[in-house]
């Protein structure tokens, strides 16, 4: 008799569960089909939109369109809006106060289809005085708080404080704490750089060729990276990475990743637009400081993904795989068709994951690009397989109608000639959805 009742107990126990995952199904399944509207070109629904402020102070402030917040109330788009927000607090347990915040400024940016914003001229992203005021509050402090600067800037960071971020948290220590790095970096390179090539191996000296040719090829569409003064900093600063990190050493696609951050350390002392820059007129002091600054930053980059340039990059091989199933469950038909014309993700995926899409997107854009990966901190490698899924579904119409010698070509030379700072903001949004909603629910991705 109480076998018999045991027995019941656990097929009423089994039905509650199989109930419960048929519901959780269903709303997963529901939410899906959402996510697959919005790359056919529909919005989610959401209440912030970007408008463009007409008062002239604040555009001395930054020469961006600003950033407001527009509530209004619309049933179907509120309970749509509900639903998404539910299935993401089921399948996400992230920090839910920052995550609330990067969605709504995600969702503003999805619904940025306005008229005022693509007749920018400046094609920049949204800015408004607020946000100014919450970066300079936040880098004033005697002591910054990364956490708050990180939720700041991964939304963008305006361009005159982007130098900013490279210091230590504590203020009264950055002057000394920049002074010690530089100097640092200067006895790496006469140490490492400066010596004939009798002081160096034969791997030391093929490397150093490598680099040698690979740094007139860096961003060749931009004239700036011609200047010999600039390729010559680039090789240094390549090169001493190098021998200081002998497990990977120098590796193709590493001369891309140095580029944002000398960019960024050389418009603190470069007016205008970067097609008029020259380094001649810079002393070699200022010269060395930027070298150093970018060796540092770039060095903190890689120290998170050590495994993508270390021998057959495995750590970038991973990613693929898990960009190609996260791919599968997004977007079902573009998988499908992809394998059936026998294109594997890693012949134009690989680019991507070495890169950063550097070489995909125009490069007035990396810096924005870029803000979002320094915020995400060690956590990038596994948001860039977020960031890429949406990039790549970007076309999904497009590539289901392509052969597979179509696909190549398109995918090597994707039209993103003419983007501007809305359509990167668009696959930064999706990205971060997506990641709410996946990544912390493995199940989802498994196969």
């Amino acid at each position: 008799m109480m076998n018999n009742t045991n027995r019941d107990s656990e097929e009423n126990q089994r039905k509650k569960e199989s109930t419960v995952t048929s519901l959780l199904d269903s709303r997963f399944n529901q939410t899906l089909k959402n996510v697959q509207g919005l790359l056919k070109g529909r919005s989610i629904p959401g209440k912030i939109l970007l408008t463009r402020r007409s008062d002239p102070s604040l555009q001395e402030l930054s020469p961006e369109y600003e950033r407001s917040s527009s509530f209004k109330d619309a049933g179907s788009s509120d309970r749509v809006t509900k639903e998404v927000e539910e299935e993401v607090q089921i399948t996400s347990n992230a920090n839910k106060n920052t995550n609330v915040n990067k969605l709504k400024t995600s969702t503003s940016n999805i619904e940025n289809t306005s008229k005022e914003v693509q007749k920018s001229t400046m094609g920049a992203r949204a800015t408004d005085s607020t946000r100014v005021m919450k970066f300079t509050k936040v880098l004033s402090g005697t002591t910054v708080v990364l956490e708050n600067l990180r939720e700041l800037a991964w939304s963008g960071v305006p361009d005159y404080m982007r130098p900013d971020g490279y210091a230590p948290p504590n203020s009264d220590r950055k002057e000394g704490v920049l002074r010690r790095k530089r100097l640092e970096y200067l006895d790496f390179v006469s140490r490492y750089y400066d010596i004939p090539d009798t002081d160096r191996s034969d791997d030391e000296i093929n490397m150093l060729r490598q680099i040698a040719v690979d740094c007139p090829r860096t961003v060749p569409d931009v004239t700036f990276f011609h200047e010999p003064q600039v390729q010559k900093s680039l090789e240094r600063i390549l090169y001493t990475w190098a021998i200081r990190h002998p497990a990977s050493g120098y590796v193709q696609g590493i001369n891309d990743l140095a580029t944002p951050f000398l960019v960024v350390f050389l418009s603190e002392y470069l007016e205008g637009g970067m097609d008029n820059w020259s380094v001649c007129n810079l002393s070699p002091e200022k010269i060395s400081n930027i070298e150093a600054d970018c060796y540092w930053c770039l060095s903190k980059l890689l120290d998170g993904m050590q495994d993508h340039y270390t021998f057959a990059q495995p750590g970038i091989q991973r990613l693929v795989f898990k960009l190609k199933e996260l791919v599968r469950r997004i977007d079902e038909p573009v998988s499908r068709h992809v394998e059936e014309q026998g294109l594997e993700f890693l012949q134009f995926a690989f680019r991507w994951f070495n890169c950063l899409l550097i070489r995909e997107i125009p490069f007035h854009l990396v810096t924005r690009l870029w803000d979002t990966y320094l915020a995400e901190g060690d956590a990038l490698p596994e948001f860039l397989v977020y960031i890429f899924a949406s990039f790549l579904l970007t076309w999904s119409d497009k590539l289901q109608m392509l052969d597979f010698q179509e696909l190549v070509m398109f995918l090597q030379h994707l039209p993103t000639q003419k983007w501007t700072h809305a359509e990167l903001e668009m696959v930064l949004s999706r990205a971060f959805m997506w990641h709410s909603m996946f990544n912390n629910s493995p199940s989802h991705l498994a196969s």
